[in-house]
């Protein structure tokens, strides 16, 4: 078959995409008004979540169930634009792998905007300058980001999603020869996760801790004896080259970013819930605040305890469980936990997140 006609065909459905990607528009603009009009939030993951499982469940190939997510996250990015423009904060500056988190979460029609700390973020969120924050919580090869925790003690914001991002590290530099180098600048986090590389092939060069990957690399960019260990998003940033990719110690290095917001998020069929408490010390304590999810068969999927600063020796215990704070089962082993709890608070019921 002639190559033309076939581009001819792929002219005649991107055409019919694009027709129907107004037509979908148009709608969205009217769900937009109904939104304004009664106040509601423009983004809701939960409904996000059950569109792009319909989809993949729907998808017969050949196009892969992939790429569905991305691809319709753009859409959604440019619908939700159309309603109204949607400001998300973050832990910046550009290119760090919270900036990732957002791209990979609120597509490119998000209006974002960095600040300089984890506070920063719930401020700018509380005070409405921004109708979502981005914050990473943890990750799993160096463990619980504290700060982001304690920060849930005292706000009233709620975490509305959260995101897995696959951390990819990779040498950048302007030099394009590593042997160029006598310095590495990097988040000392990102250090830690390429820890065996850099002892095997860069271990006689000195090593400069800074805030944040994207720093690292402005200032590699300002130097061409310097490298930095940063995102492949920080070398089309600065315009670095780079000299290695893939020096993370783990393949299976993923960093959870918490979405946060006003308000509780809907059902969407595939829920976590988060709860922050604190107990009386006493003789297995906490044995028996764990005991009504085990009661009633609600799963834990993580614990973390945290000093109260408030007491000396008094400790806030962070919870995950499976489903969300609206199912029978969870609602009963949370208000079984509470008749027990000095303090208990729900931080939320939101969309399990995906790796990618």
């Amino acid at each position: 078959m002639d190559i033309k006609i076939l581009r001819d065909d792929i002219d005649q459905f991107d055409r019919q995409i694009l027709d129907l990607l107004n037509k979908r528009a148009q709608v969205v603009l009217k769900i937009g008004e109904l939104k304004n009009k009664n106040n509601m939030q423009v983004y809701d993951p939960s409904r996000e979540e059950r569109v792009f499982r319909r989809l993949e469940e729907l998808n017969q190939g050949p196009f892969p169930n992939g790429a569905i997510r991305p691809v319709f996250r753009e859409i959604m990015s440019a619908s939700l634009s159309l309603e109204r423009p949607m400001q998300v904060a973050y832990l910046g500056p550009k290119a760090t792998f919270t900036h990732l988190a957002c791209l990979q979460k609120f597509g490119l029609s998000a209006n974002f905007l960095p600040v300089r700390s984890i506070e920063d973020v719930f401020l700018e969120v509380e005070r409405d300058a921004a109708n979502f924050g981005v914050v990473p919580v943890e990750n799993s090869l160096e463990g619980i980001v504290n700060h982001t925790l304690d920060m849930f003690v005292d706000s009233d914001l709620n975490i509305w999603s959260e995101i897995l991002v696959k951390i990819s590290l990779c040498l950048l530099s302007k030099s394009s020869k590593i042997s160029d180098i006598t310095k590495i600048y990097s988040h000392r986090q990102a250090i830690a996760q390429a820890r065996r590389w850099l002892r095997e092939n860069v271990s006689n060069l000195e090593f400069i801790e800074v805030a944040s990957t994207a720093e690292a690399a402005e200032e590699a960019a300002s130097d061409p004896k310097a490298a930095a260990i940063a995102s492949e998003m920080a070398a089309k940033l600065y315009n670095l080259n780079i000299l290695k990719n893939g020096i993370e110690d783990s393949v299976n290095n993923f960093t959870r970013f918490l979405i946060i917001s006003k308000g509780l998020c809907p059902r969407s069929g595939c829920d976590k819930t988060s709860i922050m408490f604190s107990i009386k010390d006493r003789l297995g304590a906490l044995y028996t605040m764990l005991k009504p999810f085990s009661n009633y068969q609600v799963n834990l999927t993580k614990i973390e305890s945290r000093p109260s600063k408030k007491k000396a020796w008094e400790y806030i215990f962070y919870i995950d469980v499976e489903g969300h704070m609206e199912d029978e089962k969870v609602k009963s082993a949370i208000n079984e936990l509470k008749e027990q709890c000095l303090y208990l608070k729900i931080l939320g019921s939101y969309p399990q997140g995906k790796r990618t």
